[in-house]
């Protein structure tokens, strides 16, 4: 039987050749992919969120086990049957207009991928309308805004406005992040969340649609 104490071990140590022959084993042994997804992998995700909370893991390595999940993730989806997709909540992330950062955008979208939900990284740059007419393609349950300069946060109240004029506020859950981000421009924006590194992020969102 599948060792999943073992995924999750080698998963939170960034030990991407040990996960991908763990999973292959499990795989090999007819573990349900649902099973090695859900104890193995994202319970290993889970801990690597709670870890880089409490900084006992850094950037580069939630990358690295990130990327790790990933690939495994790959592997699995052929096997997951009707019903059984990793996709989850539709969630659209993305850096408003006017800013280019990107990196903690990237790290926030993979740590919800690792949570199972289906994640539309827009990239950087977008513009208030792009977000709405993502939120009406994708049916989106969130919408994730970041930004990391001071002169681009008053963009997040105007995207926060479009979602509500094109009256779709009640259909989503909106979170904003980003360094000069603080809960109380979150209140003040009218936003429902706000996250401070990518761990608490997923956290949130799981909350929101649990």
């Amino acid at each position: 039987m599948a060792d999943f104490n073992a995924i999750i071990e080698a998963l939170v140590a960034c030990d991407t050749d040990k996960v991908t022959q763990l999973v292959d084993a499990a795989i090999a042994e007819k573990v349900p992919a649902t099973d090695i997804l859900n104890q193995g992998l994202i319970a290993g995700m889970d801990i690597v969120g709670e870890k880089m909370e409490n900084g006992d893991m850094f950037i580069p390595e939630v990358l690295m086990a990130a990327q790790a999940m990933g690939s495994c993730v790959e592997t699995l989806k052929p096997l997951l049957g009707e019903g059984e997709s990793t996709e989850g909540a539709s969630v659209i992330i993305g850096t408003v207009k006017g800013d280019l950062h990107d990196i903690g955008k990237n790290l926030v979208s993979m740590m919800m991928e690792s949570a199972g939900m289906a994640v539309h990284n827009l990239g950087v740059d977008i513009a208030p309308e792009d977000f709405v007419a993502e939120i009406k393609s994708k049916n989106a349950q969130i919408v994730c805004l970041s930004a990391l300069l001071t002169t681009t946060m008053p963009m997040m109240k105007q995207t926060v406005d479009a979602i509500v004029e094109s009256g779709l506020r009640d259909q989503v859950k909106i979170m904003v992040g980003g360094a000069p981000v603080t809960q109380a421009f979150c209140d003040e924006i009218g936003a429902d969340g706000f996250a401070p590194d990518a761990g608490s992020a997923a956290k949130m969102a799981k909350s929101f649609v649990a």
